[in-house]
């Protein structure tokens, strides 16, 4: 039966961008909600539609969930649609058709802050947050295509992970010796050794504590393959040049290696290890994507990748990347949450009592006698405030806001410093921050002052242009005391 439209949510924005039709995939915008026709999509005729539409839903619950996608069923006047509510996820999914059971139709969710090149954003975060690949059924044929870097800049970094966790074990090897251990072959010594002139090699079996050599093969195989891969994209531009300096890097490492590509008696055995931690198990799902040749030559279109990808934690990784800029050009110390560097405990009494455990702040960064705190904030708040003013802004938004500058007043309180800047930061997208920067606000600040202390509030609005120094000057700034 077809639903009422529900009003968005608080934490959504009501004006949300229309659907873009691509082939049998839908394409919507993160945090928001959207309506989408289900004629023509599922069927041509209205009934038909409408079942279908329901048949979807239930059909592709767990599809919708990798992409923390709410989706119910509804009407536009006598026109049956779905009404489908996003989260900060992004990604594509493959949705299996409820009349063939094959994934015919996708759903593809988008930024809702353009920029201007994907490989440019996440070159400019150092690849600290990657697109995760899901082991899905490829989704329908687009338009849109997908470059092969996207595949490397998620294999190079799993594969890094993967070398600095291996661990050194036992394994049976057999050599020659000049001095017998372990089992000695005598038999092939008289025949073999002793008999041609070679006495002194002794043929033995002994248990020797060295690195896994088939795997250090493999990776070397893997990334050899990656950075031939690299070498014919030139034209994508700073996004390939990092992957390759990261496939120099790694190759560096594993010197000594022979690069070739594991077998299937190589890949079971190392499939079949237990207990393996995760950092293992996604490096051989890694040298699998590369074997199998996926997402490199065969790979033509952006729906063929199932994907995802949390906003929330790509808008840190780049505020993150904005203050380590800084922090060169400063001498400023940097300190960073993702990292687990800047947690305070909160203290309980009784222990197993409270809610929250810590305050992490996103970023913290000292210069002398000041202490700057970076809150990154995926909302759209700095925008639309600049647009409508205060008093035009929304009374959803401005509650937002407000408990926003409550956190960061809250972390401001952390520090035992002579200067504390508390600094929500919040994303321009790529056509709207140089208009930000031509009327001088992209940076606000404000004084609040309790008794003998003084705290300092900012609110900053940075590009998602994948250039890093482009909002390190703000950062200065605020670093400096208001003059």
């Amino acid at each position: 039966m077809a639903t009422a439209r529900k009003p968005p949510p608080p934490e959504h924005y009501a004006r949300a961008a229309p659907t873009r039709i691509v082939s049998g995939t839908r394409a919507v915008v993160d945090s928001t909600v959207t309506v989408v026709p289900a004629v023509p999509w599922l069927a041509t005729d209205a009934q038909a539609a409408e079942q279908r539409a329901e048949q979807l839903l239930r059909a592709n619950e767990g599809m919708l969930r990798e992409l923390g996608v709410a989706a119910t069923t509804t009407r536009t006047g006598s026109t049956p649609a779905l009404r489908i509510e996003t989260s900060t996820r992004v990604g594509a999914v493959p949705l299996c058709s409820p009349v063939t059971g094959r994934p015919d139709f996708g759903l593809l969710v988008e930024p809702r802050f353009s920029w201007r090149s994907a490989g440019d954003m996440l070159a400019g975060t150092g690849f600290r947050v990657v697109p995760r690949l899901l082991a899905l059924p490829d989704l329908p044929q687009c338009e849109r295509r997908v470059p092969p870097w996207v595949l490397s800049s998620v294999v190079l970094p799993r594969l890094r992970a993967l070398l600095d966790a291996m661990q050194r074990r036992f394994v049976l090897a057999e050599c020659d010796l000049r001095a017998p251990r372990g089992r000695v072959d005598w038999t092939r010594y008289a025949a073999q050794r002793f008999a041609h002139g070679r006495a002194l090699d002794v043929p033995c079996t002994f248990p020797d504590l060295r690195d896994d050599e088939r795997l250090r093969d493999a990776i070397a195989w893997v990334v050899r393959r990656h950075r031939d891969a690299l070498l014919a994209q030139s034209a994508a531009g700073a996004v390939v040049r990092q992957l390759l300096a990261v496939c120099d890097v790694l190759l560096s490492r594993l010197r000594g290696a022979v690069a070739r590509a594991p077998d299937a008696t190589a890949r079971r055995s190392w499939a079949q290890r237990t207990m393996a931690p995760q950092v293992f198990r996604e490096g051989l799902q890694a040298i699998e994507w590369t074997v199998d040749e996926r997402g490199l030559a065969g790979i033509t279109d952006l729906a063929g990748l199932p994907w995802r990808m949390d906003m929330e934690q790509f808008f840190e990784a780049w505020v993150e990347a904005i203050a380590e800029t800084a922090a060169r050009a400063t001498g400023a110390s940097l300190r960073v949450g993702r990292r687990d560097e800047t947690r305070v405990p909160l203290d309980w009494t009784p222990a197993h009592s409270g809610s929250q455990r810590a305050l992490v702040p996103d970023v913290v960064l000292t210069h002398g006698d000041a202490t700057l705190v970076l809150d990154a904030k995926y909302k759209r708040h700095a925008l639309e405030i600049e647009r409508l003013g205060w008093s035009g802004t929304p009374e959803t938004l401005r509650e937002q806001h407000r408990n926003d500058v409550l956190q960061a007043l809250a972390y401001s309180t952390l520090f035992d410093a002579p200067r504390v800047v508390a600094c929500l930061v919040y994303p321009a997208d790529a056509e709207t921050y140089p208009r930000l920067v031509e009327r001088g606000r992209t940076l606000s600040r404000a004084t609040v002052r309790s008794g003998a202390r003084a705290v300092e509030l900012a609110l900053l609005a940075v590009p998602l242009s994948g250039d890093p120094d482009a909002a390190t000057g703000d950062l200065r700034r605020l670093l400096r005391p208001v003059a």
